[in-house]
């Protein structure tokens, strides 16, 4: 039996239909949604096996009820080839008196959705999973958890074992289930292949439209250089067209942003909108960033050398590695990331903010202690513009860095610990 590494999404996942009578998983291609899935189904009907494909697609259409027979938990692989299945499976859950029946994956959004009449609301429920953050890849020892976090202990300890290099290495590899046991020369192949397989496929098949492939390319080196930035449509818009004599419209950039978060290869994260000291105006455009760090890598055409040797493009593409980790331990905690900006420049990297009101402010640094000393500056100043008597008072703040050996609290309570040694 092939080896399973466990996912954070696995007991979302049991929970999720403990609940329910269905439950969708959504995330890109090749995060290991299908792998995940078998662990926990009883049967399975994949829908793009190439030699039942249209046989599956006609029976969705003639008599879906067909399909949805066997043991179950029954799992419906890449659902979104036969959108007739969701108001099935739907009819079924409301027929059988179990719950638990049905698993969905997809990766991507189906493209035509109008044969869909229900929404799905109570019989079904949604789990994201996402590429591998480095505690599920075994890269992050786990000695630090953010849960734990939440509960402010007077101490913490921590090791990671990733120096500069190493990191480096991880950011472009990716958290691709795939790579991760594989040598580091093939390894670092996969994020270059999934990156060519979006420009020439996969977002062309999100919505029936043909794309230019120069300027998929463009519009995505464009996005990586502005990780973690709220930069409009139009600027993305001049920066793709340059001295290129063929310009490109906001029109169609919206186009390909669509098509891209149809695929889950971007994901922004939403503005934080907290109750302030002032009346200072928070700006709540989202933020950008790709679903995993590698996908920025290959699109900039650059190695792990690339990023030691340019350590202010590594300190981005780093924080998207960061993001990507804190959004899969926070769905466990019930919780989301956000990101805080305001019209007087005062910033916050993450905000992880739990369904029960509890939060904690994030710095994101590379490493370094004047570094440290910056981000430990601006959630101080983050704190103090928070209305606590509305909000109540942080549960943590922390600078998550990025090479450093050692987690700890300082003095000041400010939690210091390197990505290397976090967990959910």
């Amino acid at each position: 039996m092939k080896f399973y590494r466990k996912r954070i999404a696995d007991d979302i996942l049991k929970r999720k239909l403990e609940g329910k009578g269905a439950v969708l998983i959504e995330g890109p291609k090749w995060c290991g949604k299908t792998t995940t899935a078998e662990q926990m189904s009883s049967s399975v009907l994949y829908m793009d096996d190439p030699q039942f494909k249209t046989q599956n697609i006609l029976m969705a259409q003639v008599n879906p009820k067909v399909l949805l027979q066997g043991k179950t938990p029954r799992l419906i692989d890449e659902w979104q080839l036969a959108p007739e299945l969701w108001d099935a499976i739907r009819f079924e859950v409301d027929h059988r008196p179990e719950l638990g029946q049905f698993i969905l994956t997809g990766s991507a959004v189906p493209l035509e959705t109008k044969n869909i009449s229900h929404s799905g609301t109570g019989r079904f429920a949604w789990v994201i999973m996402r590429p591998m953050s480095l505690f599920e890849s075994g890269d992050s020892t786990g000695d630090v958890s953010l849960a734990n976090l939440f509960l402010n202990p007077k101490t913490i300890e921590g090791i990671s074992n990733l120096n500069l290099e190493r990191l480096s290495f991880l950011t472009c590899r990716g958290g691709w289930p795939q790579a991760i046991d594989m040598s580091q020369d093939i390894a670092l192949d996969q994020a270059t292949d999934y990156y060519e397989a979006v420009v020439r496929y996969d977002i062309n098949r999100v919505d029936g439209i043909k794309k230019s492939q120069d300027k998929i390319r463009r519009f995505m080196r464009s996005y990586a250089r502005n990780q973690g930035e709220q930069i409009a449509n139009t600027v993305l818009a001049k920066d793709v067209t340059g001295n290129n004599e063929t310009e490109i419209s906001d029109e169609t950039v919206a186009t390909y942003l669509d098509a891209l978060r149809k695929i889950y290869v971007i994901e922004e994260m939403a503005a934080w909108n907290p109750n302030l000291r002032s009346k200072t105006a928070i700006r709540t455009s989202n933020t950008r960033y790709f679903v995993d760090p590698s996908i920025a890598v290959a699109a900039l055409g650059i190695g792990p050398n690339d990023l030691i040797n340019d350590l202010k493009t590594f300190g981005f593409i780093f924080e998207t590695l960061c993001v990507r980790d804190l959004r899969v331990y926070a769905d466990s905690l019930n919780g989301n990331v956000y990101h805080y900006r305001d019209k007087d420049g005062q910033e916050c990297d993450a905000v992880v903010h739990l369904r029960n009101g509890r939060y904690g402010l994030i710095e994101i640094k590379l490493g370094g202690e004047t570094l440290i000393e910056e981000g430990v500056n601006n959630l101080k100043r983050m704190e103090n513009k928070i209305d606590k008597d509305k909000m109540g008072q942080p549960s943590f703040l922390m600078v998550l860095i990025g090479v450093g050996n050692y987690a700890y609290k300082r003095s000041d309570g400010i939690y210091v610990v390197p990505i290397g040694c976090l967990k959910n």
